[in-house]
């Protein structure tokens, strides 16, 4: 009976609630920080401005997520951003067929599609080289950063591409939908972002996939020696990041109306930045959707209020950096603290099998 309240008491904790929900309070304090400085944060236009560059971060941040989740690390979203905008921009301007003496004015869909195609396709390079050919995923995508960068360069001569409105005579029309309308007044960049947090919520929580990944991230040896395809999931999770970072590379060009090949610089750090701050452990196998989001939330309400209450770009750089440091300070308290009680936490007796209820159902879902 002791024993049951004092394990209570910890788990109701302050100082634990405070740990845990910090996400949620930096929002917050976010809010109610800049609100103080300046009557317009919070109005509707503004929040609906700083919601569509949140849609930005929170797609690259749940791309990124999932490779955290793995273990890994992805450095070449925000070049995969900036390269799929290009190829974008590339299609909408018309493909010369110089053997027929046409030009192909691509629709908006097809465009779409294989801008997203580029994404995976960098994606799956990345997976592969970890996966298959175990290159540290640090070197393998710091080497598409360059690899897709350098590509985005060549193709546009390092211009950018504007005036990517499509053309009615040429049945190209339509790209700025995805920066310009709204769905019930919310920006359509919001509502995708909504709907891949959902998807992607429900994959992690509810499928095999999602128990796999948690599985592998957390302890790769065992996982694989319950049966867990560890290869295959490494490989799905670059692609699911190089699909995220080609999405948002769509917003972001039809937000704009152009594709530069410079886009997305200094991306993949933002995206990082948005996964710790919610919570995720560089180490894997721990973070959520939610805290994703959060995290999304944070970066953008706090850029954003930077700009407006006129602080420099050299400055909002300084209180980025803080801001991660001290993400990552959180972190480790907390998943330190979570390894200190368990270790003195006494074990259930193993299995005669050798495997806890817990591997094998990652095994036999």
């Amino acid at each position: 009976m002791t024993t049951t309240i004092i394990r209570n008491a910890r788990a109701f904790s302050l100082p634990k609630l405070l740990l845990e929900g910090r996400a949620f309070l930096a929002l917050l304090l976010v809010i109610v920080v800049f609100s103080s400085l300046t009557p317009n944060y919070l109005t509707v236009a503004n929040l609906l401005t700083m919601a569509s560059h949140v849609a930005i971060y929170a797609i690259l941040g749940l791309g990124m997520l999932v490779v955290i989740l793995n273990g890994g690390i992805d450095l070449s979203v925000g070049s995969t951003l900036g390269f799929s905008a290009v190829i974008a921009g590339f299609l909408l301007s018309g493909v010369p067929l110089t053997l027929f003496g046409v030009v192909l004015y691509p629709s908006v869909p097809v465009t779409v599609f294989l801008a997203c195609g580029v994404g995976a396709l960098a994606g799956l390079v990345n997976g592969i080289l970890i996966a298959r050919f175990k290159v540290a995923p640090f070197v393998a995508t710091l080497g598409m950063l360059y690899v897709v960068r350098g590509l985005a360069l060549l193709m546009t001569n390092g211009l950018t591409i504007n005036d990517l409105g499509g053309d009615a005579e040429r049945g190209n029309t339509g790209f700025d939908w995805l920066g310009f309308n709204r769905i019930l007044g919310i920006p359509v960049g919001v509502v995708i972002m909504a709907v891949l947090a959902l998807v992607l919520g429900f994959v992690l929580g509810r499928t095999r996939f999602g128990r796999w990944l948690y599985a592998s991230g957390g302890n790769e040896r065992a996982a694989e020696l319950s049966g867990v395809p560890v290869r295959s999931v490494k490989v799905r999770v670059y692609v699911i990041s190089g699909v995220c970072a080609a999405i948002a590379g769509l917003i972001l060009a039809s937000t704009l109306t152009s594709a530069g090949p410079t886009a997305g610089q200094s991306y993949e750090l933002t995206a990082i930045a948005t996964v710790v701050i919610g919570g995720a452990a560089l180490t894997g196998g721990r973070g959520t959707v939610r805290g994703t989001l959060l995290g999304a939330f944070v970066i953008g309400f706090l850029s954003d209020g930077l700009v407006i209450v006129g602080v420099s770009a050299y400055w909002q750089m300084v209180f980025m950096g803080a801001v991660i440091v001290v993400a990552v300070l959180l972190n480790t308290l907390q998943y330190g603290r979570r390894r200190r009680t368990n270790s003195v936490s006494p074990q259930p007796p193993a299995s005669p099998s050798g495997q806890d209820s817990a591997t094998r159902s990652v095994s036999n879902p």
